[in-house]
């Protein structure tokens, strides 16, 4: 299926992880902790991280900080993307973006289904870019992370990955 290109470089991207909700904190973040291990793991940098509860206006503003923020490539947001009253990730991030890749969702969703059956409909997951800056937002549970990070942004953020990737956008000269 998927094809490595080692005559390519493989890119380290500097990347920000926001855990959205109104239970956790930095000691309880295991969504958080998953997503930046998997990243260092993967040979990227988490050079930001954060938690927020899930108000609108608080959002908007470590995103549009993050996303203003040169050295910031990558933003994983995890929570705000399910069925509750409160979600507010896709309001708040969405006016934000300058492009959006449906693609991700759709797979996202796909995925969800192939573990969790029908209840994956109730992911809002969704991703895009802005100011140069990829943004995945994707639901708040570890295993939905891992879904996300397994199944598409770890290939997706490789530069070496064939026959294409976000990862090579950042490549010197490209």
């Amino acid at each position: 299926m998927s094809k490595a290109d080692t005559s390519k470089p493989a890119v380290s991207l500097n990347c920000a992880v926001l855990t959205i909700s109104d239970s956790r904190d930095a000691s309880s973040d295991t969504s958080g902790d998953y997503l930046a291990d998997s990243l260092a793991a993967a040979g990227h940098r988490c050079v930001k991280r954060a938690v927020s509860q899930g108000n609108l206006y608080q959002l908007r503003k470590v995103f549009s900080d993050w996303i203003a923020d040169d050295a910031i490539q990558i933003i994983l947001a995890n929570g705000g993307t399910g069925y509750t009253h409160g979600k507010s990730t896709a309001a708040a991030v969405m006016p934000l973006l300058d492009l959006t890749f449906a693609g991700f969702g759709e797979l996202f969703r796909h995925l969800s289904y192939l573990d969790i059956g029908s209840s994956a409909l109730q992911s809002d997951a969704f991703a895009g870019s802005a100011n140069d800056t990829l943004v995945f937002c994707m639901p708040g549970s570890t295993g939905a992370c891992r879904t996300a990070w397994e199944g598409i942004i770890k290939e997706q953020l490789d530069s070496t990955h064939r026959p294409c990737n976000f990862g090579t956008h950042y490549l010197a000269g490209t």
